[in-house]
């Protein structure tokens, strides 16, 4: 599998990626290529524009696919993860503020958004971090409806131990220093410790996972963070391992 040649179907037809979502389309079930392409949306790919035009040119010009490929290689080989398809798409650049990459994993597949990314190291962190979240799922052998937030904030964390591990904390994702330690503290205390058994497709899963409503920005993901920093501090577990040990186990 590895990286798809996404680049061939831009050029055939960037300003329509509702046909491009086709050519997946059996991997979301059958699901058409408009609800595919919504879905996409939500975490980042593309608008037909000349900004986003100029952002495939660029992606073109640097290589990108041909140095994904490398770094898929190296990290399917250091974890020992699934081989699996990886879509790569330009970035919606309004999509959230000050970002200029993100992307989207699944058991078995990767989508990568890439903007205006200024350096190889920056591709890799944004791989390893995606990547890490299938190898992690590979390994946990549990179904992706049974997971709780306390294994989505634990899984968010180590993508992040990861690109720490490999690429420095430079290349950390910014929500990763959002808090100290004594807010994130109160409110494990107050909110986050009474609901980590509730399941992703609660809705609450998603408010104390990312922040809504009332709650702080990203703060399940910036707490997960912590743990997983606390517990690699003190013990320094094999990256490898850290794949296969329970989510309870970072308490």
């Amino acid at each position: 599998m590895g990286v798809i040649k996404t680049n061939k179907w831009l050029e055939d037809n960037f300003y329509e990626p509702t046909t491009i979502c086709a050519h997946f389309q059996s991997a979301f079930d059958g699901d058409k290529p408009q609800n595919i392409y919504r879905y996409l949306m939500r975490f980042g790919m593309y608008k037909p524009s000349r900004h986003s035009r100029q952002a495939f040119e660029k992606m073109k010009e640097q290589d990108t696919w041909n140095k994904l490929e490398r770094i898929f290689s190296k990290y399917k080989k250091k974890w020992k993860g699934p081989d699996i398809p990886i879509y790569v798409f330009p970035f919606q650049s309004s999509w959230r503020g000050e970002e200029n990459k993100s992307g989207v994993s699944f058991p078995d597949q990767l989508f990568l958004f890439i903007g205006d990314v200024e350096n190889e190291k920056e591709l890799e962190a944004l791989f390893i971090h995606e990547y890490h979240h299938v190898c992690r799922i590979h390994y946990q052998k549990k179904a992706i409806e049974d997971y709780t937030l306390l294994d989505s904030i634990i899984m968010e964390g180590l993508a992040e131990l990861a690109v720490k591990e490999n690429c420095g904390e430079a290349y950390n994702a910014t929500w990763c220093y959002l808090y100290d330690e004594e807010e994130i503290k109160q409110f494990w205390e107050t909110e986050l410790k009474e609901y980590l058994h509730v399941k992703k497709t609660e809705e609450k899963h998603d408010d104390l996972l990312y922040g809504y409503r009332r709650y702080p920005r990203l703060i399940g993901y910036n707490t997960g963070f912590y743990l997983v920093n606390s517990l690699h501090s003190k013990h320094k577990i094999l990256e490898k391992d850290y794949f296969t040990i329970k989510s309870e186990d970072f308490l």
